[in-house]
């Protein structure tokens, strides 16, 4: 039970990481949408 913190720690990060470029992504394409012309936008993305 010495390495649970550990492990903890590790998934956590990992969690973080992968969590925080998933809303850079998000962000990004809803930037580049509004630069888009309405006609040209995805509907499913508002």
């Amino acid at each position: 039970m010495t390495h649970v913190g550990y492990l903890i720690a590790g998934y956590g990060a990992t969690f973080a990481v992968l969590a925080s470029y998933a809303a850079w992504i998000v962000s990004k394409k809803r930037a580049l949408a509004r630069e888009l012309p309405p006609e040209e936008r995805d509907p499913r993305w508002p």
